[in-house]
């Protein structure tokens, strides 16, 4: 029978919530969006080497001539919440599956739904889709062939991918509190239920972890380094960030239906006050930009006040917060219509977030000396890389076993 999972987050609660699935495969378009706009942002590097110093190419397979005006806005403002929120709506069907399977048990069913499809993606994909970036930086690195400068990185970028393993270890660690703490379940519920009951109390609880756990880090570790071992990375000064979102969506999930009863019910208390909601995150990220903006015109004098660079991130853990809460309002409101599209791509988000990479990165290339504006080529990828990597999907999850896995 084949798998009805709709995620780029795999879920193994026993009942689907319409609203949320499609909270989840429309952040997958926003992945895929932004991977496919970077080649032509206003701010994008120098085309470099093919090489493991710096690693920017990593988030730049590929750069353009071609630069599209307000990419850098559309990025930036996605950078500020999409992979936390991800993890946090990971988190939430987590406890079902923890209860209804214990702690062994979901442990290897999360390595088959994680592990191997990280395992492929970081051992074939990511080589394939950083293949356009060796092509672009060859003469600059001196034409080893890709084979012998991949293997000379001494690192094995893995791409998007990153997501999995991290999230896979998030599980593990709370599968092996949840077995150790048998109480652990009780409190998650608890501590969910009081935060569901008013969502502008749960804002403000998950702002004040997230400040937490974003200020202190970037106080110590740069917010733009990455962590790298081998095909394993993650942007250092984000794990203790992504941790809070797990543990909170873990936290509102606990308990039973009560995130579906609730909070993404139309008529709940977040559907009801969506406009509020949205128009509190539009403010939000407005003034992060605006504390950005300052930060930036200031740090190359003799540097930038002490109290703007704190604004600043704590503007950047707040704004996030506040998308988190206004999308899903949104979502909670508008998001229980269906349709056979809205069907199919909510089964097949998750596959679309693990190949789109390769996708994107090769259309980039092969459209390098096509002559046409940033923001057509931007949006030319974009369509292509959502419908290509969603019909991938469709005939990989034809293929016996492969559908029980994405």
């Amino acid at each position: 029978m084949p798998n009805s999972n709709p995620l780029p987050i795999p879920s193994d609660a026993p009942a689907r919530d319409a609203a949320l699935d499609l909270t989840r495969a429309s952040l997958t378009l926003l992945v895929i969006a932004h991977h496919a706009v970077l080649a032509y942002h206003r701010y994008a590097p120098p085309v470099g080497k093919f090489t493991n110093e710096g690693l920017i190419w990593g988030a730049f397979p590929v750069i353009d001539a071609a630069r599209g005006p307000g990419i850098d806005a559309l990025t930036l403002w996605n950078d500020s919440f999409f992979m936390a929120m991800m993890f946090l709506l990971a988190g939430l069907f987590v406890p079902a599956a923890l209860a209804r399977k214990g702690a062994g048990r979901f442990v290897r069913d999360r390595a088959v739904r994680l592990g191997l499809p990280f395992i492929v993606a970081a051992a074939v994909l990511a080589p394939l889709a950083y293949w356009p970036a060796y092509l672009l930086r060859a003469a600059a690195t001196g034409n080893p062939g890709f084979r012998s400068a991949w293997l000379g990185l001494g690192v094995w970028p893995a791409g998007p991918a990153w997501f999995l393993w991290v999230l896979l270890g998030f599980s593990v660690v709370l599968a092996g509190l949840w077995a150790a703490t048998p109480r652990l379940a009780d409190r998650l519920a608890a501590f969910g239920a009081w935060c569901r009951g008013r969502p502008v109390r749960a804002c403000v609880v998950l702002a004040g972890l997230a400040v937490l756990a974003y200020l202190p880090t970037v106080r110590w570790v740069s917010p733009f380094t990455w962590f790298t071992w081998g095909p394993f990375t993650v942007q250092t000064g984000r794990v203790a960030l992504y941790a809070v979102y797990f543990l909170f969506g873990c936290a509102l999930g606990a308990g039973g239906r009560g995130i579906s009863d609730t909070w993404m019910a139309p008529a709940g208390p977040l559907a009801r006050r969506w406009q509020v909601w949205q128009a509190a995150a539009g403010a939000g990220f407005v003034a992060f930009v605006a504390a950005l903006i300052a930060w930036l015109m200031t740090s190359g004098r003799a540097g930038p006040p002490l109290w703007l660079g704190v604004a600043a991130t704590m503007l950047f853990a707040l704004t996030g917060v506040l998308t988190t809460f206004g999308l899903l309002a949104g979502f909670a409101r508008w998001g229980h219509r269906g349709g056979t599209v809205v069907a199919s791509l909510t089964r097949n988000a998750y596959g679309m977030y693990l190949v789109h990479y390769a996708i994107v990165t090769w259309t980039q290339y092969a459209m390098l000396d096509v002559a046409l504006p940033g923001l057509v080529k931007a949006g030319l990828v974009t369509a292509f890389g959502i419908g290509a990597s969603w019909g991938l999907t469709i005939l990989l999850r034809k293929v016996p076993g492969v559908d029980r896995v994405i």
